[in-house]
């Protein structure tokens, strides 16, 4: 099933569900994190990432979702952490608990695409110079993954 989202919805509205997300820190040779413009968003970034569809695992999610959104090929090198206390409504009135589950990835492969639909930028940025994020889930995250910190359960 493709758009595991939509289809719950349909069924559900807008009360609160529990989802289950992939997201993937990606670095260049300089040390610097890879962050998306995301669509929908004013001047905000955030790590590429997206839902778990059914089928798939977190692993295929985030490799899936590295690929739709930046047009790199990258392999999982390790776990960072499972940021599961996190809590949102979304602009439609739609209400979730997201569970994200954050991976250290590396390029194999691909070239930077921007595809205008749900990336609208990509760029490397120095942990000293992050834009404004989306989510404090990204966040903390984020800074996890700069401190070096693995198996981090939040």
């Amino acid at each position: 099933m493709s758009d595991y989202i939509k289809w719950i919805r349909n069924k559900i509205g807008h009360d609160t569900i529990i989802l289950n997300y992939a997201g993937i820190c990606v670095t260049n040779d300089k040390g610097e994190l890879l962050l998306q413009k995301r669509s929908g968003k004013d001047n905000v970034w955030g790590l590429p990432g997206g839902a778990l569809e059914i089928g798939e695992s977190i692993e295929e999610a985030a490799i899936r979702e590295a690929k739709e959104e930046t047009g790199l090929d990258v392999k999982i090198e390790y776990l960072i952490g499972v940021y599961s206390k996190y809590h949102f409504e979304f602009p439609n009135g739609d209400k979730s608990q997201s569970i994200c589950y954050f991976f250290k990835g590396s390029i194999l492969g691909g070239a930077l695409h921007i595809d205008g639909k749900e990336t609208f930028d990509l760029n490397f940025f120095a942990k000293d110079r992050l834009p404004p994020l989306f989510t404090q889930q990204h966040m903390d995250a984020i800074n996890d993954f700069f401190d070096g910190k693995i198996g981090v359960y939040k």
